[in-house]
């Protein structure tokens, strides 16, 4: 993975403009994120596992191991082969994709052969994300697949994550809380599936709902550019540290960081560690220290959301 770059000039330079930047600056973009606590959901787990041994029990015959549906599927070896397996579609590629450029060739070609076949009418997966080792984006996509190929494999039902959403635009940065479908109700054949878009979480007294429903605070001067109020939960570092890991397509271990931080010492840890994972990454964030994000400093914690934004947001 390249690390490395030219550096864009930072909009953040001048110490006077903490809380002002140039609207044009930003880039619209959305990114979706599944929420530390339904990381934990035993369905989920379940859910994982029965993909798991759905993959490996199609390709035992071709010596095929697959040990994580997070890491092993990025680079489109695995879908080639299911591909053939279920589709009988034999494409001429290379069987190992070692370059990022390579892999995301392969997956363009996969992906499309594949989508032909589900007939979807919208996905909820793509090539970036899946190459990015995006979960949620791949549990799509598996699902999918099962369903459409051999739709009497037993997947857990109703299995419903949250997910935190992001989009940048020239107004500001926006969040919300969603819960996103990952399978129906098998007891309601007419249960309908909503668009994840819609069905967003009505429970208000949720901190993490409370923490996405990110009002106005102040409009920045001369621009129009407004700054939301963020919340105490996103400065305990989880949200950020899973937001990296999952744009820059690499697992934290969680023995690395608190998921679930219970004192100051455990929150600057996390947000410690965000910031150096920024900087191995190359996006140096001004002027920016673990203790600013952890106070819920508004300029800082803008500051390392919008490095992340600049680099992946479109």
């Amino acid at each position: 993975m390249d690390r490395g770059g030219a550096m864009e000039a930072d909009p953040f330079h001048n110490a006077k403009e903490d809380e002002h930047m140039d609207a044009q600056t930003f880039k619209a973009g959305k990114m979706k994120m599944i929420q530390p606590d339904s990381l934990k959901d035993p369905k989920l787990d379940k859910l994982k596992e029965v993909l798991l041994g759905w993959i490996n029990e199609s390709l035992k015959a071709e010596h095929i191991v697959v040990q994580s549906v997070e890491e092993d599927l990025y680079d489109g070896l695995v879908l080639h082969h299911l591909l053939a397996r279920f589709a009988g579609v034999h494409l001429t590629l290379e069987e190992m994709a070692l370059t990022a450029s390579a892999q995301i060739r392969k997956l363009e070609a996969v992906l499309e052969e594949l989508e032909k076949r589900l007939e979807q009418q919208d996905t909820k997966w793509d090539v970036s994300l899946i190459h990015k080792k995006d979960l949620l984006a791949t549990l799509h996509l598996l699902v999918a697949m099962v369903t459409r190929f051999q739709p009497e494999v037993e997947l857990p039902s109703n299995v419903k994550v949250q997910v935190v959403v992001l989009e940048v635009s020239r107004t500001g940065i926006q969040s919300d809380v969603q819960t996103e479908v990952l399978t129906e109700d098998s007891s309601s054949p007419l249960f309908p599936r909503r668009d994840n878009a819609q069905e967003v979480s009505d429970t208000t007294d949720d901190p993490m709902e409370q923490l996405m429903d990110m009002e106005v605070k102040q409009t920045m001067a001369g621009v129009g550019l407004q700054v939301s109020d963020l919340d105490q939960q996103f400065s305990d570092g989880v949200i950020l540290l899973l937001l990296i890991g999952q744009l820059e397509g690499f697992f934290i271990p969680l023995s690395d960081f608190r998921l679930t931080p219970d004192s100051h010492e455990h929150m600057l840890h996390n947000v410690s560690l965000a910031l150096s994972l920024l900087a191995d990454l190359g996006l140096q964030v001004s002027a920016v220290q673990a203790q600013d994000v952890v106070s819920q400093d508004v300029a800082g914690t803008l500051k390392v959301l919008y490095a992340l934004f600049r680099k992946h947001g479109g």
